[in-house]
């Protein structure tokens, strides 16, 4: 983990397409960060990341959240050479 200190409107380049601008440091200790990067990368709060990797465990632990394989084949057109199996 790379620490730096910076005070309000310095700023930080990553990879030379993302810049990570100090806003304002509270006196609270709350600082408010400007990112500017492509939209090609994904921006997230850490804690959303969390969350969003906790829901997609979750969903793949549940059992009605796998479809039933049968059904799914039950439901796929015969083939199309006439022999009538998927």
């Amino acid at each position: 983990m790379l620490i730096l200190a910076r005070r309000a409107g310095e700023k930080l380049v990553i990879d030379g397409d993302i810049v990570i601008t100090v806003l304002e440091v509270g006196r609270g200790g709350q600082v408010r960060l400007g990112i500017d990067a492509p939209r090609t990368h994904r921006v997230l709060r850490g804690e959303l990341l969390d969350e969003i990797s906790a829901e997609n465990r979750g969903a793949a632990l549940r059992p009605d959240a796998t479809p039933d394989l049968g059904s799914i084949l039950g439901n796929l057109p015969s083939n199309p050479n006439g022999s009538g199996k998927a």
